[in-house]
């Protein structure tokens, strides 16, 4: 039952963090389960089972591919959480640690759910356990970017929840027995009913692409990410919208086994497209580094959803790019709360001069930042370069072009940003903060260990890891 376990030890443990007494030992329990799921996970990645097809929960390949990123992303911004949280020791963190323990669990068994109902029930309890991590600072502008968060993604989840009733339907028309199962459910096929089943993925692209934040949908992440810690920040970036991204490839192979995978494709090509552009040119304009990430996140949800759309080697260098994300996130986002807490503000008008305020942050970003834009030899550019390819080899010129002219005005309006905030001499209010920031280990060696594992994925892929993405791409096309 290693299956259950993966979600059951966050879950126990964030009950053991709200009753824990101790505001100082507390936050120990964060690298304590996350030392242990990261252990369950690796050894049922190692040796996984042959699931049920009437499995609710099970680790099936597209699980292995997916459920190991999200939980080292996790271990080593427990670690980070450690040292963040003693900065803030003003704060009471029994609901900040209880809530990530609990995002952990939920968001495990959101990737191992194999039925739709469970799929939304987890990934609904993930969106309303964000809240009490969104508005940790207590700030005014915390407090309306976590109200953003839950209207709009309440809305998204609501799409999902109606999506999932006409999936039920479409199964129930076409004289199914109503199994929401995702294996009863592509081995029904074509006897489903195309009506219901191109309103229900319409419903559940739009609900869970809001998850992801792909465009126009994406409203939401520069507020929220722009005001929560960095490591919320992180595991949001390359936890959460990886869970939605899974739920969609669900879907969409659900929706293909009824032969209408031409729907799927052109649906998930122009959202992926469209969300590159908006989220370049808005890149391009704005100047506070935090919500730069934020649209950073809402390009690289558009890249996910091109290579789903090529499918075969696309869709395998898409779930290599998840991996890729959620390392290269992860030293952003850490390097980029440092860089907030040293600088006092976060607006390039505000922020300059931050490699002498804090080098080694501001290094991580600087590089933290060729890698999300896909200079070689980081893992991105590799991810990227196999959607690419898949595209030209599927006669996508356009769609590559596209892609490609978002990727440089990204590159050109992220680099714009960082090294404006970088250079220069500090202002007044980092001179006034960096009294009292200090560039600790913790602070520094998390982001500087996910710049090392994004760095080994690009120069050395594990014959390992390969192997299980094709085994996912296996497992999710099908033949009608």
């Amino acid at each position: 039952m290693i299956e259950l376990a993966i979600i059951l030890v966050p879950v126990l443990t964030a009950g053991v963090a709200l009753a824990w007494r101790s505001n100082a030992t507390r936050p120990w329990l964060l690298p304590v389960a996350g030392v242990l799921h990261a252990t369950l996970c690796g050894w049922r990645g190692l040796a996984p089972p042959a699931p049920l097809a009437s499995e609710w929960v099970g680790f099936d390949a597209v699980t292995r591919a997916v459920l190991p990123a999200l939980s080292l992303l996790f271990l080593v911004c427990s670690f980070y959480a450690l040292s963040y949280l003693r900065l803030r020791a003003e704060r009471p963190n029994r609901t900040f640690t209880g809530a990530l323990l609990m995002l952990l669990g939920l968001m495990s068994l959101a990737l191992q759910a194999r039925h739709v109902g469970l799929l939304w029930i987890a990934i609904e309890g993930a969106t309303l356990a964000t809240v009490p991590l969104l508005h940790f600072n207590g700030t005014a502008r915390a407090y309306e970017a976590t109200w953003k968060y839950l209207l709009v993604g309440g809305t998204g989840i609501a799409l999902s929840l109606l999506g999932s009733f006409c999936l039920g339907y479409a199964s129930l028309y076409g004289g199914g027995s109503g199994d929401l199962t995702f294996a009863g459910l592509t081995a029904q096929g074509g006897a489903l009913s195309r009506p219901w089943l191109m309103m229900a993925w319409v419903l559940m692209m739009a609900g869970y692409g809001t998850k992801m934040g792909l465009v126009p949908m994406h409203t939401w992440k520069p507020d929220a990410y722009g005001e929560a810690p960095g490591v919320v920040g992180a595991l949001l970036a390359g936890g959460m919208t990886t869970t939605a991204f899974i739920a969609l490839l669900r879907v969409k192979q659900v929706v293909d086994a009824a032969g209408l995978g031409g729907m799927t494709q052109q649906m998930l090509l122009a959202a992926g497209l469209f969300s590159m552009v908006v989220a370049a040119l808005f890149l391009l304009g704005t100047p506070d580094f935090k919500r730069m990430l934020a649209y950073s996140s809402v390009e690289h949800m558009g890249i996910l959803a091109v290579g789903a759309a090529l499918g075969g080697a696309g869709l395998g260098a898409a779930l290599f790019h998840v991996w890729n994300n959620s390392l290269t996130k992860g030293a952003l986002f850490l390097s980029a709360g440092n860089l907030r807490r040293a600088a006092g503000a976060r607006t390039r008008d505000d922020v300059a001069g931050m490699a002498w305020v804090s080098p080694w942050s501001a290094r991580i970003l600087v590089t933290g930042l060729l890698a999300i834009t896909a200079c070689p030899p980081f893992g991105p550019f590799f991810s990227e370069l196999g959607i690419v390819r898949a595209g030209l080899g599927a006669g996508r010129g356009v769609a590559v072009l596209v892609f490609l002219g978002s990727l440089l005005l990204a590159f050109l309006g992220m680099t714009r940003l960082v090294f404006a905030i970088v250079d220069g001499r500090p202002g007044r209010a980092a001179k006034a903060t960096g009294a009292r920031f200090r560039e600790t280990a913790g602070l520094v060696v998390p982001p500087l260990v996910f710049l090392g594992l994004s760095l080994g994925l690009g120069l050395t892929t594990p014959p390992l890891l390969r192997e299980t993405w094709a085994a996912a791409v296996k497992a999710l096309e099908v033949i009608p």
